[in-house]
């Protein structure tokens, strides 16, 4: 994740705080947005509320992890064509839309709506289930366009295939949630899926000190941990057991890079070596782990809780690794998006792609496997240039929100 521009955060944060919902409302009428769409009332036919996740009949449960799309309305196609091969060849059960997923192009709430439209027409044109968490460029376009993430997950909700909640009060964040998917007979929980919100930028300061010489990225607050932590134990409660788990997150944990070295401080290629030993890492690193200045403790309580087998993330556009750490995968998935920054020269696009989950309710863990699949395993041109086009019209898009000419 490279390092730009970092301090719109603190201005976005400004923005977000001072604005009202009368200035959203002109700036959606401008744009012929129907004004009650900042309202709880979405356009769409919505799955019934006891619509589950379900394994299935054969015990097996397929998860896809696109991270990072990262582009305005105009987005390029090849993220498009990329995502569409994957859930063809794939056909996962459940789709992840881990962070990122516009950027900060978008001049109008039409165009944020025609760039969040452009990442969720894959999943919904073949009928298939998923949710977003949000990352540190989502709200990027807030102050042009007016809408902040509370109102782009209103968005995404209106879709008919969208599984996301608003989250639980009183918790940083947006759309903080979990997602228990049932056994193949529908009558225990037999996997669950955490999705958080890890933020956006650092504050200003905190206690009169500023973050100077400290990443500048976000990290879940304690309220986010305590919510894991007491829900999991809630579940364990309701289901006798602990229920195995994922958790999709954006911006990487400290754990992550500790893995990569198998230490804290020494970052030397023979603690690499080392680590490849000890936590069977395989995948590729090529640039530094971007986590907040804060250790969230959220693996500490993951470890004392027990049921997390893997926290998957993106931020870090050209990583893809993976390792076991103390019991718990840690890895990434490298960017699905075209549009968004990659690899140097000629490589920018090599690592375009997505990671796939295996879920098996047979298997002890039920996580029997994960691997990342790539633009260049199905033939899409990797050239280093900008292929953007027009967005699809969106009246032309079902029963999504409605949007007046």
């Amino acid at each position: 994740m490279n390092n730009v521009d970092s301090q719109i955060g603190i201005d976005r944060r400004d923005f977000i705080k001072k604005g009202g919902l009368g200035a959203l409302a002109l700036t959606a009428a401008t744009a012929g947005i129907p004004v009650d769409l900042f309202s709880s009332t979405v356009h769409a036919e919505k799955l019934e509320h006891n619509v589950t996740l379900q394994f299935k009949p054969d015990g097996k449960f397929k998860i896809v992890q696109f991270n990072d799309t990262q582009d305005d309305e105009r987005i390029d196609r090849r993220t498009i064509q990329l995502m569409e091969k994957v859930l063809d060849t794939e056909k996962p059960d459940f789709v992840v839309l881990n962070g990122d997923n516009i950027s900060g192009g978008c001049a109008t709430p039409l165009e944020m709506k025609q760039a969040i439209n452009n990442v969720a027409q894959p999943m919904e044109k073949r009928g298939i289930k998923w949710a977003v968490t949000f990352g540190n460029h989502d709200e990027d376009s807030t102050p042009q366009s007016g809408l902040n993430e509370e109102d782009m997950l209103r968005i995404y909700m209106s879709y008919k295939y969208n599984m996301n909640q608003p989250g639980p009060k009183g918790v940083t964040g947006t759309g903080n949630m979990n997602l228990i998917i049932k056994n193949s007979s529908g009558n225990k929980a037999a996997f669950n899926l955490w999705l958080f919100d890890s933020g956006r930028y650092a504050p200003t300061t905190i206690a009169g000190q500023d973050f100077k010489g400290y990443p500048s990225w976000d990290w879940l607050r304690f309220n986010q941990v305590s919510w894991y932590y007491e829900t999991s134990k809630r579940i364990e409660k309701q289901w006798g057991y602990k229920v195995p788990s994922l958790v999709f997150i954006h911006i990487p944990l400290w754990e992550h890079r500790y893995m990569w070295y198998a230490s804290v401080d020494e970052r030397t290629d023979a603690n690499h070596a080392l680590a490849v030993k000890k936590h069977n890492i395989v995948g590729e690193r090529n640039e530094e782990e971007c986590p907040g200045p804060v250790n969230s403790g959220l693996f500490s309580a993951m470890l004392e809780r027990g049921d997390v087998k893997g926290v998957f993330c993106g931020h870090d556009h050209v990583n893809n690794y993976m390792g076991n750490y103390y019991g718990i995968l840690l890895g990434y998935s490298s960017s699905t998006g075209f549009g968004a920054y990659g690899l140097p020269g000629s490589e920018r696009n090599r690592l375009r792609g997505a990671r796939v989950f295996n879920l098996d309710e047979n298997t002890e863990g039920t996580l029997s496997e994960t691997h990342m699949v790539f633009a260049k395993d199905f033939g899409i041109d990797l050239t280093a240039n900008d292929q953007s086009v027009d967005p699809e019209p969106l009246q032309e898009m079902g029963k999504n929100i409605e949007v007046k000419s």
